[in-house]
């Protein structure tokens, strides 16, 4: 691939939006509307980042202005200046090694770990009918939604674009009201017990010593 054709590469948007939909797919194992919702929202973002990296780079072409008067050597349309944090930080080098490029990939990899440990906990519980009191729901409430986040945090990271940008604080607010509607549904099945954990579990930010409890049982 040379620089100029950086993009266009629509089977490559396919391709990886369809792997990390798969993966988040295969993680979560949605069943419920609330399920389908939280994987749609999260579905959504991947498709808009990977259009633009590999489709059409859409902020570079709005920013190319503003980009080339402050950079006029720089090739915009290359594949590496869409990794903006970079080129505006001013770092030098293969931006695929820089730090913020490896700690996007820490934290991507990461959130899908979350997404597998606290399925797994999860789906165990649930089989059980009861409460998820073991591994990540131990310490926060609703680890799936988390690993969301994350997830969608390194790629902005890696490569932020004004779309992503727009959808990620819209997505943490979805995400948050599904926690809500979800706890809503959990305290009518276990009552006081959710309660309780609630009262001193946080939602989303994991305490780092376990002091024991249960977790909602789903997100």
């Amino acid at each position: 691939m040379t620089e100029h054709d950086a993009y266009g590469l629509w089977m490559l948007v396919v391709l990886n939006s369809a792997i990390f939909i798969f993966f988040a797919f295969s993680f979560t194992k949605p069943r419920t509307r609330l399920d389908w919702r939280s994987l749609g929202a999260f579905s959504a973002f991947v498709v808009a980042l990977f259009s633009e990296m590999y489709g059409f780079p859409l902020t570079i072409y709005l920013l190319s202005g503003w980009l080339q008067s402050l950079y006029p050597e720089l090739d915009l349309f290359s594949h590496e200046s869409g990794h903006l944090w970079h080129t505006l930080l001013g770092m030098e080098g293969d931006p695929h090694f820089d730090v913020l490029h490896l700690a996007s990939n820490l934290m991507i990899l990461g959130g899908f770990f979350m997404l597998a440990s606290a399925w797994h906990v999860l789906h165990r519980a649930q089989q059980q009918h009861r409460l998820a009191t073991t591994g990540l729901y131990a310490r926060m409430r609703h680890p799936q939604y988390a690993a969301f986040m994350l997830v969608m945090f390194g790629f902005l990271l890696q490569w932020p674009t004004l779309l992503t940008l727009i959808m990620f604080p819209v997505l943490v607010v979805v995400y948050t009201r599904l926690a809500k509607r979800e706890e809503a549904q959990v305290i009518q099945e276990f009552g006081d017990e959710y309660r309780r954990y609630r009262a001193k579990t946080p939602a989303f930010v994991p305490r780092l010593r376990n002091q024991g409890g249960v977790a909602s049982g789903r997100g």
